[in-house]
């Protein structure tokens, strides 16, 4: 008889892992779906912004760069539907010393600056998006915070009809 090798293993499938409870996002709700697209709206109204799928969250990139918003839908077992923004040095102890319940050091990324926001419970959406932009401007490449700084200041455009 020969016996089993690694290779002849491989012909079985692995039994399926079992993830751990507070690493499983939740389901999402109407309100969360309704938040989730505030988010995207500040998000992506910045030049090129885009969203990817990163850590299983809708996460978006100041153009081919760095990430400037990541969303947690609770999958890492926090309590709440929240926000993790890259911020300049200091900002997280202050929000987070002003408003504990609002404010966090989210786990990862905290230890470099990022700060949470809570976003499922009724949040200044004036505050958040004035997060949003500091966090992208932080992230941004130089030309790329130039050019947004410059189309912020001229105003919004008129819409042409028919575009």
């Amino acid at each position: 008889r020969r016996a089993m090798t690694a290779r002849a293993d491989a012909r079985w499938p692995e039994p399926p892992r079992l993830m751990h409870p507070a690493r499983m996002a939740r389901a999402r709700t109407t309100s969360d779906d309704a938040i989730i697209e505030r988010l995207r709206s500040l998000c992506m109204a910045f030049p090129d912004a885009n969203e990817r799928i990163s850590h299983g969250e809708p996460t978006w990139f100041a153009g081919k760069g760095k990430v400037f918003a990541m969303l947690d839908n609770r999958h890492h077992g926090a309590a709440h539907l929240s926000v993790w923004l890259p911020q300049r040095p200091g900002v997280q102890q202050e929000l987070t010393d002003e408003d504990p319940a609002r404010f966090f050091r989210p786990p990862y990324v905290g230890p470099s600056g990022w700060v949470g926001v809570v976003l499922d419970t009724k949040p200044s959406w004036t505050r958040v998006a004035a997060l949003v932009r500091e966090s992208f401007l932080f992230v941004a490449g130089k030309r790329l915070r130039e050019r947004f700084l410059l189309e912020e200041a001229q105003g919004p455009r008129p819409r042409r009809l028919g575009a």
